[in-house]
Formats: structure tokens, C-alpha cells, sequence
């Protein structure tokens, strides 16, 4: 039975269709344990992040029909009723192991070689074999590719440069800004990638970090850690008169923060320049906000132009780094028949 990945990522949908797709990380168990009631699947993981929603599955056959079923589940889970085209994609051995691969070592995300994608994927992993959702293959795959991703960390240098969302944002901030000397910087929502991006911004010298969180307790922790102050979450924008700098990062479903809710907001700082970055998905900050004088909003699609600096940069070591995961893939598959799926095959689906 061969292991299949199909979904969506930043290389194929903008982020307004990814949101969409996402899976809170508490409906993913009964999501695999209703993927797999269906008897599509045999063992499953399901990866959502901000950039990327898959599932990584153990099938009867990696034919058309098994493709489809899997994104028919994916898509009647979600409740998208739209049509679609090339936004999702279908993987058949060796690519499927191959793209697993990749993902873990950071070679398919929006900035290369990036860190936060490789505790996001054993997380993934994690939570569906706790749930007893793999089985032999996966748990083999996914093992095997946790130590690829840390053979290529230690033996290239593709980690060269900024290796997270977090650090390109702050990288961004100093182009609006020139300098973040003297800024002050909210960050909402107090997770792995908040913490990363405000550690960065005050090794750039940022002035003072405010941090909001709907856990008041986190907040306090993290602000304490970074020499920061914590406000309660229903208190934030009673701040904004005096920052420059918003990272936003919350698991919210719905905006945190839209047009109305800023409009007077920008009054108050009398229409100073304010950068948002929200790194979020789905979105904490409704796009309308960019239509207000002196407001620059960035989403995470808006970081690509940065990461593709750094793939120009590095294509040396991703060359490298592929080819150590075309043998690894070669080497893991070696007990297996071969499959009849096309090199890259993406299978062409219908309408809704």
C-alpha cells in the first residue's frame, strides 16, 4: 500500500484559500479518525500550517480514484463548495516520500531552510500516532525523515540567512522603518512564531515589546522572558497610540482587528506610519485596513518576495540538499515494487 500526499501550500493557493482549509489542531483527530472510517485510508497525518494543509496517507492504490477520494474528504471536511483546478495536488511514490522529505528539511517552504516547519511536522506525526492513526509506513517515513531533516541542517548551509517567517518580517519591518532603533512593537498572540519574531526584533534593537495573548498568564511569561510588558487581550488596542510595529499571530478564527476597529484608532496616534504584520492563518487583520492613510499591512503571502532572495542565494545547497533526499527517498522505498505514477504526477480533477 503506497503512501500518497495530497493538498494545498503557498506554491499552488494564495493565502485566502489556505485559511479556508485549515484545520484547527483540535478537530485533526476526528477528522483522521473520520478519513480513515471511509476505509480511504489505512493511516493518515494530517500538516496544517500557515503555508501548507496536507494529508499524508497510506492507500489501497495511488490510481486517480484513490486521489480523488482523498480530496473529495479534504474538501467536503472543510465545506468548500467552490471549484478548483490546480490549488491542490497529488503525490504517488517515490515524490510523495520525496516531498515529505523536503517539507521537513525546510526545502518546500516559503523561506528556505526554515526551522518552525520541522517541530510543526513532528507535531502533526505526533498527534495522529498518539491517536493510533499510523501505522508501520508512516511512522518509517516520518521517522526517517525527522533525521534527513537533521543530516541536511548539519551537513549544508542552507540554513544561511534569515530561517524563519519571523526574521523575514523583521527584515521587512526594517525596510518601511530603515531602522527599528527606538520602535516600539506589539506582538498578539503569544505562540512559537510570535516569541521567534519578537526575539528577533529586539536583537535589531527595537525600544520595548508589548505582548498580548488571550492566555494572560502566557503573555506575562513571554513578555517577562523579553524584558517586555504584558496587557490583557481585550485591553491591546488601548496601546496603539503609542507603537509603531504590529505582529499579529493569534489562532483566532475570525480578524482580530479590522477597518472600524483601527479608523479611530489612527486618530488617536495623529495618522503616524504603522506597520502590521500578520503572520496568521486564517488572517487576524481584515486586508481593508491597507486602505487607511499611512497604514502597511503585510500578510504572509506578502513575505514571498524576500524568501525568493534567499532561494536565488542558495541554489547551490538546495541542488545539494535534493539529492540527498532523491537517495534517501530511493533507499526508504527500496523493499517496495515501484508504482506506476508519473513522474510529478499531479492528477488533473473536475469542477465541484
Amino acid at each position: 500500500m503506497p503512501i500518497v500526499v495530497i493538498g494545498l501550500s503557498h506554491h499552488t493557493s494564495p493565502v485566502e484559500m489556505r485559511e479556508r482549509f485549515a484545520f484547527a489542531e483540535a478537530a485533526i483527530p476526528d477528522a483522521l479518525h473520520q478519513l480513515r472510517q471511509t476505509g480511504v485510508s489505512e493511516e493518515a497525518v494530517i500538516l496544517s500550517t500557515c503555508n501548507r494543509v496536507e494529508i499524508y496517507a497510506v492507500t489501497p492504490g495511488a490510481d486517480p480514484a484513490s486521489f480523488q477520494a482523498l480530496r473529495q474528504f479534504l474538501v467536503d471536511s472543510r465545506g468548500y463548495a467552490q471549484a478548483l483546478n490546480d490549488e491542490v495536488y497529488a503525490l504517488g511514490e517515490p515524490q510523495s516520500v520525496e516531498h515529505l522529505f523536503k517539507v521537513a528539511c525546510g526545502l518546500d517552504s516559503m523561506v528556505l531552510g526554515e526551522t518552525e516547519i520541522l517541530g510543526q511536522l513532528k507535531k502533526a506525526y505526533e498527534l495522529a500516532l498518539q491517536h493510533k492513526h499510523t501505522g508501520s509506513r508512516l511512522n518509517k517515513a516520518f521517522q526517517r525523515a525527522f533525521n534527513i531533516a537533521k543530516q541536511i541542517r548539519t551537513e549544508t548551509n542552507i540554513q544561511r540567512g534569515s530561517t524563519s517567517v519571523g526574521s523575514v518580517a523583521v527584515e521587512l519591518a526594517e525596510k518601511i522603518f530603515e531602522s527599528l532603533q527606538g520602535r516600539h512593537v506589539m506582538v498578539i498572540g503569544a505562540g512559537d512564531t510570535s516569541e521567534k519574531t519578537a526575539r528577533a526584533l529586539l536583537s535589531r534593537g527595537a525600544h520595548s515589546i508589548i505582548v498580548s495573548n488571550r492566555s494572560f498568564d502566557r503573555a506575562e511569561a513571554l513578555a517577562n522572558e523579553l524584558g517586555g510588558r504584558a496587557v490583557r487581550f481585550e485591553e491591546w488596542a488601548g496601546e496603539f497610540e503609542r507603537i509603531d510595529i504590529v505582529i499579529s499571530s493569534t489562532a483566532a478564527p475570525h480578524h482580530v482587528l479590522d477597518r472600524v476597529k483601527l479608523e479611530p484608532l489612527m486618530r488617536l496616534r495623529k495618522n503616524r506610519s504603522l506597520l502590521l504584520i500578520d503572520i496568521a492563518v486564517p488572517r487576524d487583520i481584515e486586508p481593508e485596513v491597507n486602505f487607511l492613510e499611512n497604514v502597511y499591512l503585510y500578510n504572509i503571502d506578502d513575505l514571498q518576495a524576500i524568501a525568493d532572495d534567499y532561494l536565488k542565494q542558495r541554489k547551490e545547497d538546495v541542488a545539494r540538499c535534493e539529492a540527498i533526499v532523491r537517495e534517501k527517498a530511493r533507499v526508504l522505498l527500496e523493499p517496495h515494487r515501484p508504482l506506476n505514477v508519473p513522474t510529478g504526477s499531479r492528477p488533473a480533477f473536475g469542477h465541484e
